[in-house]
């Protein structure tokens, strides 16, 4: 590989892959545990088998899947007041979009909010129940509301 093309970034579907395989874990997770991060190793060598894992942002995915799991208390504490019902309702797939886009929202500010609540979206149509990713839509659209005030209300003017 060129140097010029090992300093190039990502692509946006390197990203997707990157959010749908962490998706992917976050579910294990949450089927397993969902409290404590004990077993977090094993799913994480566990992704890196899985098909289209090197198309992936490699890097991106451990930042969300480990940063997802270690913040879950505190981003359940910043959603919850936006979700309609208790959060031991929530499917194991929207509760993981809301872990993976609320981390996205309140971590990495270098991707706009509608870029993290439109993959969030995607992930929701792709993944979730029928009209799933309406509900997703609405709670990460809230929240960016309180958590990226300045650039949420930008947006809206």
């Amino acid at each position: 590989m060129s140097d010029a093309a090992a300093s190039r970034p990502r692509s946006r579907s390197a990203r997707r892959r990157a959010r749908e395989l962490v998706l992917q874990g976050i579910y294990e997770w949450l089927l397993k545990d969902g409290v404590e991060p004990d077993n977090l190793g094993a799913i994480d060598a566990w992704l890196r088998e899985q098909e289209g894992y090197h198309e992936a942002d490699a890097e991106y995915l451990s930042v969300l899947f480990y940063g997802a799991v270690h913040q879950a208390g505190a981003l359940r504490e910043q959603f919850a007041p936006h979700v309609d019902r208790p959060l031991t309702e929530l499917s194991p797939v929207e509760h993981g979009i809301l872990l993976i886009g609320s981390f996205e929202l309140v971590n990495q500010v270098d991707v706009p909010y509608r870029v993290v609540i439109n993959e969030a979206v995607e992930l929701a149509k792709a993944y979730g129940g029928t009209d799933g990713f309406k509900f997703v839509n609405g709670v990460l659209d809230k929240l960016a509301a309180n958590v990226r005030q300045v650039e949420f209300e930008a947006r809206r003017r």
